[in-house]
């Protein structure tokens, strides 16, 4: 069997997530995903917080409550990669969780998406195995939250871009034919989650949205890392508190 046919909707899973987390009393309704230790840290000491529990993916990964103006919001760090962080997402969506916004990097597909720019992804292309145990077979997955979280950016006065990403499981196999490929049927970012978590979510009935800064760059002879893993002083707590104002208008 293929595996774009392994989707099976009909018989019951045998793991289950809540085999492995229960429900979390007074769990935030809303929650925001890094990938960045250092945010999820600065979300800790900026605001008033209380870890309410943690998740194992082969490291403790805490959660927070956090209390942002008039809301209460969780906070955590997730895992790279589309089968971690749809993992724990189930996790999160059995603790409690009814709305989830991850926000992360990616790499531009198109040169004009400055360094640091926000991205809105409006569906997702399925080069990943995770979205194809959740979804039927097809190259996509719509981002059925995009409209509302380009609302947000909108009355926010957030400059940003929308378009179609590349849902990436392989990192260092980004090859130059295939980038070509993805930048002609739309895409203008690659990551490495979207197609999974949306696919999760979706399946499981609740809301995620997403959105993107832009960090290295594919779009010219060579690779071009510009931010990426050396953020500008003050880009992780904008990024942080950009998140928790879009999390607190859901």
């Amino acid at each position: 069997m293929s595996i774009i046919n392994a989707f099976d909707p009909i018989s019951e899973e045998i793991l289950k997530p809540i085999h492995m987390v229960k429900p979390i009393e007074n769990f935030p309704e809303t929650v925001i995903v890094t990938f960045s230790e250092h945010i999820r840290e600065l979300a800790a000491t900026l605001f008033p917080a209380v870890e309410i529990g943690h998740f194992t993916a082969g490291v403790k990964l805490p959660i927070y409550a956090v209390d942002y103006r008039d809301r209460r919001i969780g906070v955590y760090m997730t895992v790279l990669g589309g089968s971690a962080s749809a993992g724990l997402l189930e996790e999160v969506i059995v603790a409690g969780a009814k709305k989830v916004l991850f926000f992360g990097s990616c790499g531009a597909l198109d040169k004009a998406l400055c360094a640091g720019h926000v991205i809105v992804p409006t569906s997702a292309y399925r080069d990943e195995g995770t979205s194809y145990h959740y979804q039927p077979p097809g190259d996509w997955v719509e981002v059925k939250s995009a409209e509302k979280t380009a609302e947000i950016l909108t009355a926010l006065n957030i400059p940003f871009t929308a378009g179609k990403t590349w849902t990436t499981d392989a990192i260092y196999r980004e090859t130059r034919d295939n980038t070509e490929k993805r930048k002609q049927d739309g895409c203008i970012t690659v990551e490495m989650e979207c197609a999974s978590v949306m696919a999760t979510a979706q399946f499981r009935g609740i809301e995620c949205y997403q959105f993107l800064y832009a960090a290295d760059c594919l779009d010219g002879e060579d690779w071009d890392p510009r931010i990426l893993g050396q953020m500008p002083e003050g880009a992780h707590e904008k990024y942080l508190r950009l998140a928790l104002e879009v999390a607190r208008r859901l």
